[in-house]
């Protein structure tokens, strides 16, 4: 796994100069997703988000010397961004991490809050609650050193962890995250990504907008289980890819996970799959949150990158050809 990712550092590289600006914003632009989303603890798992917590990684490449800022875009639950339930009372504490174990203590690398999942150096905390000040507003932690972060060529250079908790209260905190070399502004870190193990986020509304996360297939993965939290039975969830087209996975109800295996074609290893939410033409769900993960055949869990590796996958099988479960 080690050798393959470095020989796809340089496809990496280049996918990252030529974007730079978009990769650099969690969620980014290429996955069309509103906001990454967690609820205080006492919110009932139906608003959903099941653990209250999300964990993201942001890599710098080795040789970037400049100084580093993560910023949080409207970190307060309060404001129309957010989700209500009764009035607001709810905090979300953000903390960052680096140093050793950041990444490579086996807890960071799964999809449950539990555990040494805080492993390496705590750097910043700040708990936000309903303050104005923050509302549809950047708040900046930093700055960072990038060899304050845990050095692991797996992920492609220095790896901060930052982790947000819904520490009390039941509304939904509806954010965004953006790695950059400036404090005020949005400005990319050349080389920069992000990734998680578990994805929570907002679905659009909208039913014509189509929401897109790329997990990473390495060249060991034989087959993939992708579990879906929550997705109230919105539309349906497609498995797209360089070797596959529209291939729909289980999908869950309300409160509920559902799973689903996916077997992998040689063209698809080393590359990333582009797994499509698709809304119910006719249903409208409002408001839907949704959480996912992937885990391959041994149960690892897989990380979507906001820059996939190896760019965005395009279909280069026939059409006409119906994908198969093999």
């Amino acid at each position: 796994m080690i050798n393959h990712m470095k020989i796809l550092f340089s496809i990496f590289i280049l996918v990252a100069f030529t974007t730079a600006a978009i990769g650099q914003a969690v969620p980014a632009k290429e996955e069309n997703i509103p906001y990454l989303v967690t609820f205080g603890k006492e919110a009932a798992t139906s608003y959903g988000d099941d653990d209250y917590a999300q964990v993201f990684f942001f890599t710098i490449p080795k040789d970037f010397k400049k100084p580093i800022y993560i910023r949080v875009y409207d970190p307060d639950t309060g404001g129309e961004i957010d989700e209500k339930t009764g009035d607001f009372n709810t905090k979300t504490k953000f903390s960052l991490y680096g140093g050793k174990g950041c990444i490579t203590e086996k807890a960071a690398r799964q999809t449950s809050p539990t555990g040494k999942y805080k492993s390496g150096n705590l750097l910043f905390t700040k708990t936000f609650g309903s303050e104005a000040t923050y509302d549809k507003k950047w708040y900046t932690f930093g700055p960072f050193n990038p060899s304050e972060g845990e050095y692991s060529a797996d992920y492609f250079g220095y790896v901060f962890k930052l982790v947000c908790e819904g520490i009390s209260g039941n509304d939904g905190n509806l954010y965004k995250y953006f790695l950059s070399t400036s404090k005020t502004k949005n400005e990319p870190v050349e080389g920069g990504n992000a990734f998680t193990f578990e994805y929570s986020f907002r679905l659009h509304d909208d039913i014509k907008q189509v929401s897109h996360i790329y997990p990473y297939i390495d060249n060991k993965v034989i087959s993939i289980k992708q579990s879906n939290f929550d997705w109230d039975a919105d539309g349906a969830i497609k498995i797209y890819s360089v070797a596959t087209l529209a291939y729909a996975v289980k999908v869950s109800d309300n409160d509920k996970w559902q799973t689903s295996q996916y077997f992998i074609k040689s063209p698809e290893k080393g590359k990333s799959l582009d797994i499509r939410f698709q809304k119910h033409t006719s249903k409208k769900v409002k408001n839907n949150n949704v959480v996912f993960y992937v885990t391959n055949q041994y149960g690892e869990f897989l990380p979507f990158y906001t820059v996939p590796i190896g760019g965005v996958p395009k279909f280069k099988g026939s059409a006409s050809v119906k994908p198969l479960n093999k």
